[in-house]
Formats: C-alpha cells, sequence, structure tokens
C-alpha cells in the first residue's frame, strides 16, 4: 500500500527526517465502532498484574496489515474520539485543522479551522487533541504552535447548535510555553480515569538538551503535566486550571507543581491503557536510541533519564560509567538501524482483533516498522518486528470501541490496524 507518494508530501517527509543524518537527531512527526455508547472514559480494572490475559500469552505477537479507512487527510498527526460518539474520530492535520472521519467516510467540512494561529511545518503546528471526557461538557483541548513561536495548551467550545462544528471564537488559553529552538515540542493530551489532562512537553529542542530541561524542576519543558481542567487556579496561582494535591512536586521548592513526569526529550504521543490507567509514552531519542517509557497507574514523580540515558545507555558518559541511581529506564527500545523516531503506540483492548489483547503496538516515523510488546511488566524486553509497512507513522490511537488506528503523515490516510490475514 505505500505506492508513490505526491510530491508535497515528500518534500514535507524530508523536512521532517533530515535531522536523522546531524548531530542533533530533532526529529518527531511532527473505522466505525460498534460497541456501547461510553458515558465516560472507561474505568481501570486494575494495575499490570491482573491486566486480562492474552489468549496465549506465551505465543508471539501476530503479524498485522494496515488497512485504508478514508484518505484525502493534510499531513495528519493525531487522532481522538469523543465519549459519547462512538461512530466518528477525529483527525488532527499540521496546518491547524481537525477533521471529522463518520463511519469510514472523511467529513468535507473542518470539525475546527485555526490555521490562521498556527505556525506549521518541521515539527510545530497543530499537534494534539482531547475531548473532555464528560459527554455533557462541550469542552476540548488542543496544543498548537502559535505563530509566535510559543507552544499553547488552549480550550474550545463545541456548538450547541452543532456537534459538528467547533466554536473558532470560544478559545480559552490555558498555558503558553516559550519554543527555543522550534522543535522538540511534544504536544501529546490525554485524560486519565483520574479526569485530569495529562500534557506531554519535548525540552525545547537543540542537540543534547542544552537548556538543560531534563534535569530541571522549574520548567515545564522535557515534562508531563498533570492538570484539573475542572478547577480554575484563582488570583492567588493565577493558573487557569487546578493543580492536583497529589502532584508530587507540589511544594517542592523551585519545582512547577504541574509536572507529573520529567526526564524526557520528546514525547511525542501519551496514551492511557484503558483497562489498567498505565500511561505509555513515545520519546523521541538523539543519535542511537529510541524508546518506550511507562509510567503505572497513579505513579507519578518518575525520572526517564533525559540526558543522563539515551534510552538504556548513557548518553553524557562513556560507557557505563553514569549515575542511574532514581531513574526509571525504559521497558523497551530500538536502534536507528530500525528508524529514527518513534511514534509511539496504545495497548489494545478491543474485542475484534483478539490476538493483539493486552499488547501495546508501536510504530517508527522514519521506517514505518510496527512492534509490538506485552503490556505487562516492568522487566525491560526486546521489542517484536509485526509489521514493516514502509509507511510515515505519525500516530496510533484507539477509538471508543477500543480498535486501534493509524495516520499515515505522506499519504494522509487514516488506517485501521489488523491482524494480517483476518
Amino acid at each position: 500500500m505505500s505506492g508513490l507518494r505526491p510530491i508535497v508530501a515528500i518534500v514535507l517527509v524530508l523536512a521532517l527526517v533530515v535531522g536523522c543524518a546531524r548531530n542533533d537527531a530533532s526529529r518527531a512527526p511532527a473505522g466505525p465502532a460498534t460497541s456501547v455508547v461510553p458515558t465516560a472514559l472507561p474505568t481501570p480494572t486494575g494495575d499490570a498484574s491482573s491486566e486480562p490475559p492474552r489468549p496465549d500469552p506465551a505465543g508471539p505477537p501476530p503479524d498485522l496489515a494496515l488497512e485504508p479507512v478514508t484518505d484525502g487527510l493534510d499531513q495528519p498527526l493525531d487522532i481522538a474520539w469523543r465519549a459519547d460518539d462512538p461512530t466518528t474520530l477525529f483527525v488532527v492535520e499540521q496546518a491547524g485543522r481537525i477533521r471529522i472521519v463518520r463511519n469510514g467516510a472523511r467529513a468535507a467540512r473542518p470539525f475546527l479551522d485555526i490555521a490562521g494561529k498556527v505556525r506549521a511545518g518541521g515539527e510545530q503546528g497543530l499537534l494534539g487533541l482531547a475531548f473532555h471526557p464528560d459527554p455533557g461538557d462541550p469542552r476540548f483541548y488542543v496544543y498548537y504552535t502559535a505563530l509566535d513561536g510559543q507552544q499553547v495548551l488552549a480550550s474550545y467550545l463545541t456548538s450547541a447548535a452543532d456537534r459538528d462544528l467547533a466554536d473558532p471564537d470560544s478559545e480559552t488559553d490555558l498555558l503558553r510555553m516559550e519554543d527555543p529552538f522550534g522543535n522538540h515540542n511534544g504536544g501529546g493530551l490525554a485524560f486519565g480515569s483520574d479526569r485530569f489532562l495529562y500534557v506531554s512537553a519535548g525540552d525545547g529542542g537543540g542537540a543534547g538538551d542544552p537548556l538543560g530541561s531534563g534535569r530541571r524542576l522549574d520548567t515545564l519543558l522535557a515534562k508531563i503535566m498533570r492538570l484539573d481542567v475542572d478547577v480554575d487556579g484563582g488570583a492567588a496561582t493565577g493558573m487557569p486550571y487546578g493543580i492536583p494535591a497529589d502532584n508530587p512536586f507540589v511544594g517542592v521548592d523551585g519545582a512547577r507543581p504541574e509536572i507529573w513526569l520529567t526526564g524526557l526529550r520528546n514525547p511525542w504521543r501519551i496514551r492511557f491503557d484503558r483497562a489498567t490507567d498505565d500511561l505509555w509514552i513515545g520519546d523521541v531519542g538523539q543519535n542511537a536510541i529510541e524508546e518506550i517509557d511507562v509510567a503505572r497507574a497513579g505513579v507519578g514523580g518518575l525520572d526517564f533519564g533525559w540526558n543522563v540515558m539515551e534510552g538504556t545507555r548513557c548518553f553524557q558518559a562513556e560507557g557505563d560509567a553514569c549515575p542511574k541511581d532514581g531513574l526509571t529506564l525504559p521497558v523497551t527500545e530500538y536502534t536507528h538501524d530500525d528508524g529514527c523516531s518513534v511514534t509511539g503506540g496504545t495497548v489494545y483492548r478491543g474485542v475484534a482483533q483478539p490476538a493483539l489483547a493486552g499488547l501495546y503496538v508501536f510504530a517508527d516515523y522514519c521506517s514505518g516498522k510496527f512492534w509490538a510488546i506485552d503490556a505487562a511488566g516492568d522487566a525491560f524486553r526486546e521489542p517484536i518486528p509485526v509489521l514493516d509497512s514502509g509507511r510515515n507513522i505519525s500516530a496510533i490511537a484507539e477509538d471508543s470501541a477500543g480498535e486501534l488506528f493509524a495516520t499515515d503523515l505522506a499519504s494522509g490516510e487514516l488506517l485501521r490496524i489488523v491482524v494480517a490475514g483476518s
């Protein structure tokens, strides 16, 4: 299915991955459900040790295939769904639009068009989307690069008269961050079952984290934040959101209280496992290693090691002579022999592909290779190849039924992920 790509898409892809050959590997990629309509976020069933078992946990993951759902998307970067709308997926386009795909058909009219506010290109643009988990709440949240180069977390309202249309004039800015180098922006958004909004931000760009963001707690760069968007922080804080009382750095002198996790280089996509509420992170590496990290349900304050570590390797020191105490290392990784920019993925909890149950499926943007690992357990394991697609996979996500989908940035397609031959 790779086929020939449009010339303009090829030019964009080259712009995104040109960093792979440089010291600064500053790369990031920049079908209908049939289940019962959920009334809110899925409720986790327990921790990783109590996950529903795979049909054959000792067997290898099955080979995968990609089925086209729709095309005509303009550089798609993310996928989201709405709690009471099981037949619909919302696809984020880099230029600043959100498209509706319902029952496999792409609507001609954008759900939201803020292209006039967005600086798009390379690793910048409209990067992330999450809907409020309460079906009756019209708010949704986006993360984008503003025309002045700042990274913006904002909320918008769905139109009361037409749920297939957002009000472009309803923007409320929650957070604006300086973007010193224009790359390593993160941009992932996800609600946990605790109903807090989790936001991933990169280290601010530049080779080797020149700002030292990964090791600092006085900046939101290189972090995953945890925000209560249902509370106004008020005049005392100056924040249009609340800080959960159990955030790990609340009350720590000099630390930003929004921080949930730290030590990340460019966490491009973050996804919750709906069965366990574990948070899975695809963190784009520098010159050698692409990594997958996981924070188990309710566990904050983890330090994933950047820029002391790149994956399981020491980044700043020769050999293994670097301090690893207190760091949380990846559960899996791969080298640049197999790709150059991890997209991240999602744990499969659907029913249509039972052979995928309990597997975390992820991909690389540059090579289009897919891998899978068992989502249970914290021990490091080698990723198992399941597909060499030759595509530019920019996002992997689930629909309301837990079925997996992906976007191909170069071809502008939304794809369904299935077991090969199924």
